[in-house]
C-alpha cells in the first residue's frame, strides 16, 4: 500500500496581534480636560488663580507685616517710604499688607456666593425641568420675582434690613453678604439649568431608563445632572468674578464687609476719600488693581471652560 503523504499549509499563520487596550470612552469632562489643556487662556486663568487663592490662604507667605498695625508718622506716605513696597494709608498702615490680607474676604465671599447659587438654582432648576405641571410654573414665577430685583440693589436693601453691630463676628459678617448674593443671584442658575433639563429629558437614555423603570432619583443623579450640568458650572465660574465685584461695591458702600475686617472693598472706599485719590492714589490703586485682576482670572477661566464644554467651539 502506497504510503499516504500528508500535506500541510506551510504558509505561516500569522499570529494573532496583540489587541491594544480597550480605549476608555471619555467622559464631556473628561473631553474637556483635554481641550483646557491645549488652552493659553486656561492656564493664564489657572496661574493667576492658583496665585490669588494661596495669598487668601497663606498670606504669611507673601508679607511678614501687620495688616492691622498702622503708625500715624507714616501717614499717606508714597511707595518705597520705610522700605514698604506701596506705601502706606491715611491711618499709617501698610496698603500691600493689607491688600494681601485682603484677599482673603473677596475670594471667600465670591466662592461661597457662587457655590451657593449654583447649589440653589441647579437644584431648582432640575425640580422645575423634570417634573414640570404647576411645579415648573409656580418654581418659575418665583424665580421671575427674584429675578427682577437688581441684584445691587436687593443687596443694599437686605444688609440694611440686617445691619452688622460692632461685635459681630467675622463669618457671620461674610455669611450676610453670601446669603444676600445667593437670595438675588440663585434665578439666573435656575433658569440655566431648567433648560438644559428639558433638553437631555427626550433623549433615548433617559427614556430607556424610564421604560426600565428607574426612579426619578435615579434617572436625576445618574442621566439628567451630569448632562446637563456643565452650562450652569461655567456660569458660576463667571459669576465668582462678579460676586467678587459685587462684594467690593457693597463694602465701597460701607454696608457690606465693614471694619474691621479688611478687604478690597473697604480699602478702595477708604481710599476714595475727598483728597485722598491726589495726595495718595497707591491707596487706591492697590487693592483695585488686585481686585480687576481677580475678576479677570474668573472670567478667563469660566470662558476656557465653556469652549472646553461646547463642541461647537471645538
Amino acid at each position: 500500500m502506497a504510503d499516504t503523504q500528508l500535506t500541510t499549509d506551510t504558509t505561516p499563520t500569522p499570529e494573532p496581534s496583540p489587541s491594544p487596550k480597550q480605549e476608555k470612552t471619555r467622559s464631556l469632562w473628561g473631553d474637556a480636560w483635554l481641550e483646557l489643556r491645549r488652552s493659553p487662556m486656561f492656564w493664564i486663568a489657572a496661574v493667576l488663580i492658583v496665585f490669588i487663592v494661596a495669598m487668601a490662604i497663606a498670606p504669611q507667605l507673601f508679607t511678614k507685616a501687620d495688616p492691622y498695625f498702622c503708625d500715624l508718622n507714616n501717614s499717606l506716605k508714597k511707595p518705597g517710604a520705610n522700605g514698604t513696597l506701596f506705601g502706606y494709608t491715611l491711618q499709617g498702615c501698610d496698603v500691600y499688607a493689607r491688600t494681601v490680607y485682603g484677599a482673603r474676604s473677596s475670594i471667600l465671599v465670591g466662592l461661597l456666593a457662587s457655590l451657593g447659587t449654583l447649589l440653589l438654582g441647579s437644584l431648582i432648576g432640575v425640580v422645575a425641568g423634570y417634573f414640570g405641571g404647576w411645579v415648573d410654573i409656580i418654581l418659575s414665577r418665583l424665580g421671575d420675582v427674584f429675578f427682577a430685583i437688581p441684584l445691587l440693589l436687593g443687596g443694599i436693601i437686605i444688609l440694611y434690613t440686617f445691619p452688622n453691630k460692632l461685635n459681630t463676628p467675622y463669618m457671620v459678617v461674610v455669611l450676610k453678604v453670601v446669603a444676600a448674593i445667593v437670595v438675588l443671584g440663585w434665578p439666573t442658575i435656575a433658569r440655566l439649568m431648567r433648560s438644559s433639563v428639558l433638553q437631555v429629558i427626550p433623549t433615548d437614555y433617559v427614556q430607556a431608563g424610564r421604560a426600565l423603570g428607574a426612579g426619578s432619583s435615579r434617572l436625576i443623579f445618574s442621566h439628567v445632572l451630569p448632562n446637563a450640568f456643565a452650562p450652569a458650572v461655567v456660569v458660576a465660574t463667571i459669576n465668582l468674578g462678579a460676586y467678587i465685584a459685587t462684594e467690593a461695591t457693597l463694602s465701597f458702600l460701607g454696608i457690606g464687609l465693614q471694619a474691621p475686617v479688611i478687604s478690597w472693598g473697604v480699602d478702595i472706599s477708604e481710599a476714595s476719600g475727598i483728597g485722598y485719590i491726589a495726595a495718595a492714589p497707591h491707596m487706591l490703586l492697590v487693592p483695585s488693581a488686585f481686585l480687576s485682576i481677580t475678576v479677570l482670572a474668573f472670567i478667563l477661566l469660566g470662558e476656557a471652560i465653556r469652549d472646553a464644554l461646547d463642541p461647537k467651539l471645538r
